[in-house]
């Protein structure tokens, strides 16, 4: 069993309105084409297509204010009402509490602990462990919960042979800001072909592509069409190459943002859980998906 966590930072289940949400006004064809063309927004969840699942889950998990970056990603990777235990929603990095709860097991640990390969296919440049190293930089949850697990983060090696992503997938972002200048740029469907190379190689792979909530905080709604557009790029190549019958891929968010760029904050729509594989995998995976906190018991359930 593959399965392929496609984490989305900031993109929620909003109105169908192309002025205030990009979801709406971007040309999503292959995502489209997966929800029998649908667009990805409040009114289409529940959906049942021939590859895919779409359900609405809940980020707000019973707890008062704005869901959060830390609280939300750490509910998904545990599989605990993180804001209930710490008594808010919180982020965007974990603060001790939010980093306690993340240490005591997380997908990571927990799959590893039970004789499981897993990794977070980003790569990570040398500034990033250079802030890390002097203090001036915080883990978000997800590095956290890797590097709690006893697992490496990437690195530009890594992504040098050919074993990692950018965390735009196709590489420009990063030959832009850190170089070389002849750095190797992929298209959407190659970086979609790779990703899905990448991710078979583990049982449990993780990608987090965190754009959509920088773009959804900016109010930019240029920015977020065309990040939308260059994913559904990607998200065509992984479809290609995906094989249903070996593993699931999961697309879901945190918390919303993006989908209402009437607003710099957060919001408590619901997040997609969106879920492409076989039939059986689906059902079986979808059976009691209601909230974060159920994300990570339905995917161990496979990993005995």
């Amino acid at each position: 069993m593959k399965f392929l966590f496609l984490f989305m930072d900031g993109v929620g289940l909003g109105a169908e309105d192309p002025e205030t949400n990009p979801l709406i006004q971007a040309r999503t064809p292959n995502l489209q084409r997966l929800l029998d063309g649908r667009q990805l927004a409040a009114g289409s969840a529940p959906l049942e297509t021939e590859r895919a699942t779409l359900l609405a889950l809940d980020a707000n998990l019973g707890v008062d204010g704005l869901p959060q970056s830390a609280t939300g990603q750490a509910a998904l990777l545990t599989g605990r009402n993180i804001p209930a235990a710490v008594g808010e929603h919180y982020g965007p990095k974990p603060n001790p509490a939010v980093a306690g709860e993340i240490r005591k097991g997380t997908l990571f640990s927990q799959l590893r602990g039970r004789g499981y390969t897993a990794a977070l296919l980003n790569a990570y440049p040398q500034g990033y462990f250079d802030g890390i190293q002097s203090g001036k930089r915080l883990y978000s949850a997800i590095p956290l919960a890797v590097t709690e697990a006893g697992l490496a983060l990437m690195t530009t090696k890594d992504l040098d042979d050919g074993n990692a992503l950018t965390a735009d997938f196709t590489g420009e972002g990063w030959r832009r800001y850190f170089g070389p200048p002849d750095m190797a740029v992929m298209n959407g469907a190659e970086a979609g072909r790779k990703l899905m190379q990448l991710a078979t190689a583990y049982d449990f792979a993780f990608f987090e592509y965190w754009f959509s909530d920088y773009a959804g905080h900016k109010q930019d709604k240029t920015a977020g069409v065309e990040l939308l557009e260059s994913f559904d790029g990607v998200l065509g190549g992984l479809l290609d190459a995906w094989d249903d019958e070996a593993g699931l891929i999961l697309i879901t968010s945190d918390h919303g943002n993006l989908e209402d760029l009437s607003t710099r904050r957060h919001t408590a729509n619901p997040v997609p859980g969106l879920v492409i594989g076989a039939a059986g995998l689906r059902q079986r995976f979808c059976a009691n998906l209601k909230t974060l906190a159920d994300i990570a018991p339905a995917i161990l359930q496979f990993y005995p």
